[in-house]
């Protein structure tokens, strides 16, 4: 300890003992140990290098306060997600099962997971958009540190680094990690569960690789089968590369696959259990069953295209571009794969640096793992021929930045040689390649960027070649500027992203590209949607299409203020203060009053929840009071005709109002007999 920091007092100064056999008090003890548990947090440890921590603590804080730049701009981002938070916050019942309204008339159609902790965020902060994507930030910074200690651990520091930068900057992270939907929350659990696999590797633990069955099986709470993208990764690379025998390597995969199923399967068996009078209908299921729902519509219907209720039946709109190379495609292409050429490089690289390596070689163990999981995900999103969203993509972002930062990192290691030094050239080239490609796309930035980056890109390929023979500070320039051409790309995207309000359904990172597509907002894929909105008012609110109710199938309206005078008006008399067709327009309903709205056949309006039977019991004992005329978006592949039937039963049979400018039925005030 430097003597300096201690305190000095009278008397010390009249006490002749040395102060080494004077022990200083106890507070000032205390104080010169915080100092030093402060130093070491921001400094580390000794053995790294002097700009190690702060450049990680620095990394983290940019990502944070970017991340929070121009956060609330699109207002409730996904109206839909949005409005279950909002009930969540209110209802414990429908905080646990994830109900789209507090009086628990359906569920949203994903497991709760997300919701729960946005709807703890506004508990205790009140109900916001900020207090509602704060959570969505904090994700993301976690992401970008659980990213970086994966590769610092076996790489060193300045590929964890790279890895950090190049996770935090990717455009779909930088627009999830800013969203509502639950992928934010899905790859910060992934990222856990790879994470938590190579510690298991590496001592050989148990409970490591069961404490990975239990990120995957939250993260199965958060957005179903889709976390099982993760799985191959982290069980091979367990079985194959742990430093243990092979009875310990079975009963840790036996033990992972048990913790998955606990973590996973506690929720799943309440659900399933509890008679379904005492709880909400299962949304987006037709059986009232999650089981249903998650091996059905968000399961095989995704990969084959047979999800029954979805808009757009006999030909999806939202499986254009399936095959090999959707990745790169025209939307796709600027969301995710900047470095995605340079990530295969590097594997490729990698695994053949480890060639002759043993079995638990901890980097393999490490290239195995990010690999299998990138390449996993990667052919399964773009085989997928039900509905696929360019936003799913952001559970590449993970494997991407370590794979980069991993593979660069060791062939920096190795520039030296031939192999280190191709592997360098070659990762350098294809992504300036591929970022001139990707900024040909749009017309945001002009030329200068996509041929800077490129001429930048190449004349750092060529110097890689003899990089063995340059000293080490041109050596490092070169580096320098081949990280400014890889990432000058995906930073221009990142900056629009941010700087652009995201709302509704579907959102994109990045400018508007050559097919139309991107921008930010939410927007229909392209052919449009049956019955979809029509575009943005100021502010990111949303013009509502002829015909249709307050809001449509991709984003929600804002409520006129006499809207929600009339329905707050003796609202404590009803268990819903309206009831609309589709989840979307009973959402902008919902916020603007902060009162329960039953969403009638779920998110499209498909589900046959509430039957007519069922509504007409409801308005009988007077638990509904108004009826949005309109929603419902047409072309449904199949689902139920519940809400169509809803609707004809509720004009035939009650008076119509006009409140705001949108037309409402008055379920209180019967026509005739209602019966």
């Amino acid at each position: 300890m430097d003597t300096a920091t201690l305190p000095t007092t009278p008397r010390d100064e009249a006490d002749p003992t040395p102060a080494a056999s004077t022990p200083p008090p106890a507070r000032d003890s205390g104080s010169a140990r915080a100092r030093a548990r402060v130093r070491t947090a921001l400094r580390g440890p000794e053995t790294d290098p002097a700009w190690a921590r702060p450049g990680l603590l620095a990394l983290l804080v940019v990502t944070g306060v970017a991340y929070l730049y121009n956060l609330t701009a699109g207002g409730w981002a996904n109206s839909f997600y949005s409005a279950a938070v909002q009930a969540g916050s209110v209802s414990w019942t429908a905080y646990f099962f994830g109900s789209f309204d507090a009086s628990s008339a359906i569920t949203v159609d994903k497991p709760p997971a997300s919701l729960w902790v946005m709807a703890l965020s506004v508990r205790l902060l009140g109900l916001s958009s900020f207090a509602m994507l704060l959570p969505q930030v904090l994700m993301g910074v976690g992401t970008v540190a659980v990213v970086h200690a994966s590769v610092r651990r076996w790489f060193g520091h300045g590929g964890a680094l790279l890895a950090g930068a190049v996770m935090a900057l990717t455009p779909v992270a930088v627009l999830m990690f800013r969203f509502n939907n639950p992928d934010a929350l899905l790859a910060l659990l992934m990222a856990l569960a790879v994470w938590a696999t190579l510690r298991a590797v590496e001592a050989g633990s148990i409970r490591w690789i069961a404490l990975a069955g239990v990120f995957a099986g939250f993260g199965f709470l958060t957005k179903s089968l889709q976390v099982l993208l993760v799985v191959p990764a982290v069980a091979l690379v367990w079985m194959l590369c742990a430093d243990t025998t092979l009875r310990r390597r079975l009963l840790g995969g036996l033990a992972s696959a048990g913790a998955f199923l606990a973590s996973a399967g506690w929720w799943v068996a309440i659900v399933e259990l509890v008679p379904e009078s005492m709880r909400p209908y299962i949304g987006g299921s037709q059986t009232n069953s999650f089981l249903e729902l998650t091996f059905g519509y968000n399961g095989l219907g995704r990969l084959d295209g047979s999800e029954v209720g979805r808009v757009g039946g006999g030909g999806s709109p939202f499986s254009d571009g399936v095959g090999l190379l959707r990745m790169f495609g025209s939307v796709v292409g600027g969301q995710i794969s900047w470095l995605l050429p340079a990530a295969l490089v590097l594997l490729l690289a990698g695994l053949a640096f480890r060639g002759r390596a043993p079995r638990t070689d901890r980097r393999r163990a490490a290239y195995l793992a990010m690999g299998l999981w990138l390449l996993v995900t990667a052919l399964v999103f773009s085989s997928m021929e039900g509905i696929f969203h360019e936003y799913y993509t952001v559970a590449l972002a993970p494997p991407v930045a370590a794979l980069v930062g991993m593979g660069a990192a060791e062939a920096w290691e190795r520039r030296r040689s031939d192999s280190g030094a191709l592997a360098l050239a070659i990762a350098t080239l294809v992504t300036s390649g591929w970022a001139f490609a990707l900024l040909s796309r749009t017309t945001e930035y002009g030329d200068w960027l996509r041929v800077g980056v490129l001429m930048v890109g190449l004349a750092a390929a060529v110097l890689f070649l003899v990089v063995g023979r340059l000293s080490r500070r041109v050596a490092l320039a070169v580096a320098g500027a081949a990280l400014v051409g890889a990432l000058a790309g995906p930073a221009a995207y990142a900056a629009t992203t941010l700087a652009t309000a995201h709302s509704g359904s579907i959102v994109t990172a990045g400018p508007a590209t050559s097919s139309g597509a991107g921008g930010g907002r939410g927007g229909a894929p392209a052919g449009g949607v049956p019955g979809g909105t029509t575009g943005q008012a100021p502010g990111g609110t949303t013009r509502q299409a002829p015909g249709g109710g307050a809001g449509g199938l991709l984003d929600a309206s804002v409520p006129d203020a006499a809207v929600v005078e009339a329905l707050s008006a003796d609202a404590d008399s009803y268990d819903w203060v309206a009831a609309a067709v589709g989840s979307q327009s009973a959402a902008g309903l919902q916020l603007g009053t902060e009162l329960p709205v039953m969403a009638i056949g779920g998110f499209n309006g498909s589900d046959p929840a509430p039957t007519l039977e069922q509504f007409q019991e409801y308005v009988d004992a007077g638990r509904i009071h108004y009826f949005l005329a309109g929603g419902g978006f047409g072309g449904q592949q199949g689902g139920s005709e519940a809400a169509t039937e809803i609707a004809a039963w509720v004009s035939q049979h009650f008076t119509e109002v006009t409140i705001g400018g949108d037309t409402f039925y008055d379920l209180t005030q019967p026509l005739g007999s209602a019966s």
